[in-house]
């Protein structure tokens, strides 16, 4: 939902980032997840930060999202670039072997990926 929004505009990730928005439907939006949280067993101070956690990750996501479709960033020729950085030479072995991920531009599935990872780790921590 979160991620939508933001998708939804131009440098919205990056309008968004940093900003401590009081607005009714950020607030909403908080109060319903943290509800959501304290319902699954989390403390009051814990669901606080889990929602920090999670709006951080996707904000950061999204702007790097938005970045690499960005004309001045090269958009999908970007992926070339680094393609072409760590394949010049033998010095990035392991970046090498996972290149493949790192030039994916579905960043639907690597977002998808990361939250799985933090939906993951919460329920081993509730």
């Amino acid at each position: 939902m979160l991620r939508d929004a933001l998708l939804a505009h131009r440098d919205g990730a990056r309008v968004f980032a940093g900003t401590h928005s009081t607005g009714a439907g950020i607030l909403g939006f908080s109060d319903t997840f943290v509800g959501v949280l304290r319902e699954a067993g989390f403390s009051d101070g814990d669901a606080a930060r889990v929602l920090y956690t999670v709006a951080n990750f996707t904000v950061g996501h999204t702007l790097e999202e938005q970045a690499a479709a960005a004309p001045e960033n090269g958009g999908p020729a970007g992926v070339e670039k680094l393609r072409d950085a760590v394949t010049s030479g033998s010095d990035y072995p392991h970046l090498t072997r996972a290149l493949p991920a790192f030039a994916d531009m579905d960043f639907g599935r690597n977002f998808e990926f990361g939250l799985c990872l933090l939906i993951d780790g919460l329920k081993a921590r509730r």
